[in-house]
C-alpha cells in the first residue's frame, strides 16, 4: 500500500526541522533499518546505520535554521529541496540541496540522495 502523502510529507518536514536543530540521533531514527545515504550523489553511499549516524553527527552543536521550499510526491518516493542555514562566526553558509528519497510503508526513509555540489554553497 505505501505510506500516505500526508506522512510523507510529515517525515519531510521533521527531517528538515531535525537537519537543523535536533540532535543527530533524532534524524537517524526517521531511517528504515537497512537504508541508505547518499549526500552529496557521487560521494560514497553510507548503507550502516553507524555510517548514517556518523554523516548526521558532524550537525550536533551547529547554529542552524531550516525551512523546507518545496516537496514533491509519487507514490513512495518525494523529490523536495530546503534551505539550511548556518553561522559560524562572522560567516554565515547557506545551502539549498534538492533531495531524493523513497520511504516504506510507515513513512520512514529508506534511500535519501541529495543533490549539491560545492558551487551551491553561498558564503557570507
Amino acid at each position: 500500500m505505501g505510506a500516505s502523502r500526508e506522512t510523507i510529507l510529515e517525515t519531510i518536514q521533521t527531517y528538515v526541522d531535525l537537519v537543523a536543530t535536533g540532535a543527530s540521533a533524532d534524524v537517524v531514527a526517521l531511517y528504515a533499518d537497512g537504508a541508505t545515504v547518499e549526500d552529496p550523489v557521487g560521494s560514497e553511499v553510507r548503507t550502516t546505520r553507524e555510517q548514517i549516524a556518523e554523516f548526521y553527527a558532524a550537525l550536533d552543536g551547529l547554529e542552524q535554521t531550516g525551512r523546507l521550499l518545496f516537496a514533491r510526491v509519487a507514490g513512495n518516493e518525494a523529490a523536495f529541496s530546503f534551505e539550511l542555514v548556518t553561522k559560524a562566526g562572522d560567516q554565515t553558509y547557506t545551502l539549498a540541496p534538492i533531495d531524493v528519497m523513497t520511504f516504506d510503508d510507515d513513512g520512514r526513509i529508506t534511500s535519501m540522495r541529495a543533490f549539491w555540489a560545492g558551487e551551491d554553497m553561498v558564503v557570507s
